[in-house]
């Protein structure tokens, strides 16, 4: 396994900042936009996902690598509650839920294993 030297380079910074840009791509129109306080909550969320990855990764210890992922990885669950939410208010089509549903998925197991793949390593 090649080692990585930027963030940008880590799947799940990847994975993430595909979410955040889906979540904003589904929140500009009628009515998901107009709803302000949802729409400011789940993007804010998407966003804390790739944010929580970058910033763990540019820490100084891999100890606090994996905390920042834990972190991550909420904030993951958390879009996909208010995806629920969204759904069923109407503001997203089933096509949307289950895209993203299945991207928050592959995303948390991912962040996951990166985590577990570091105790293992014996590198928390």
């Amino acid at each position: 396994m090649s080692k990585v030297n930027k963030f940008e380079d880590l799947f799940v910074w990847q994975k993430a900042f595909e979410l955040s840009r889906a979540v904003y791509r589904i929140t500009v129109s009628e009515p998901f936009s107009r709803d302000w306080g949802l729409r400011d909550q789940i993007q804010r969320a998407s966003v804390s996902v790739m944010s929580n990855i970058a910033e763990g990764f540019e820490r100084y210890s891999n100890a606090d690598f994996a905390r920042f992922l834990a972190i991550a990885r909420g904030s993951c669950a958390e879009v996909k509650s208010q995806l629920y939410l969204a759904y069923s208010l109407n503001y997203i089509s089933d096509d949307d839920l289950r895209t993203l549903h299945e991207l928050c998925s592959l995303l948390s197991g991912s962040i996951g294993k990166l985590r577990n793949s570091m105790n293992k390593r014996g590198t928390q």
